[in-house]
């Protein structure tokens, strides 16, 4: 008998976003390892494209997900500590974007966003998804295509920005 897959919803995905940014720190990870010069560039696209799709996930999390995972449910701690990791997050993203050099410290800086990333994944995975899909007062179906409009604008938007 064929398993059946969960229908599509907004924490898939949010989730898909986190697996392909996990990808994309590797792929820096496997350049810093490299040491080659024609790498400085390559780490810098790398960069900046990670910091375009943390940017546009944060911002559709902060637009819609989390205002109405918030009203859905009692306990809102891990949506606070989400939003902080926001924030420092777009602090990070901010002084990558405006680095000069693609030197020691901005390695330092991708490898140190990516840490954060990671964490803030595990929570939402292990904790928020899981209390998002628990409660029966979210369309999550619905909220996915919201998402994903709303992704699509962004990326439009600040990809020719």
């Amino acid at each position: 008998m064929p398993t059946q897959r969960a229908t599509p919803d907004a924490c898939s995905l949010l989730d898909a976003d986190h697996r392909n940014v996990k990808k994309m720190f590797k792929d820096y990870e496997t350049l810093t390892n490299s040491r080659a010069a024609s790498n400085q560039q390559k780490k810098r696209d790398l960069a900046n494209q990670i910091c375009l799709e943390l940017t546009v996930h944060a911002q559709i999390e902060e637009e819609i997900f989390y205002p109405a995972l918030r009203a859905a449910i009692k306990e809102t701690d891990l949506l606070d500590e989400a939003e902080v990791e926001h924030a420092s997050a777009k602090d990070l993203i901010a002084k990558i974007q405006d680095a000069s050099d693609v030197d020691d410290m901005f390695d330092a800086k991708v490898i140190v966003l990516g840490e954060y990333i990671d964490h803030h994944v595990k929570e939402e995975r292990n904790e928020i998804f899981v209390k998002a899909r628990a409660t029966k007062k979210l369309d999550l179906a619905g909220m996915r295509d919201l998402l994903a409009a709303r992704k699509e604008e962004l990326m439009d938007e600040l990809a020719t920005a």
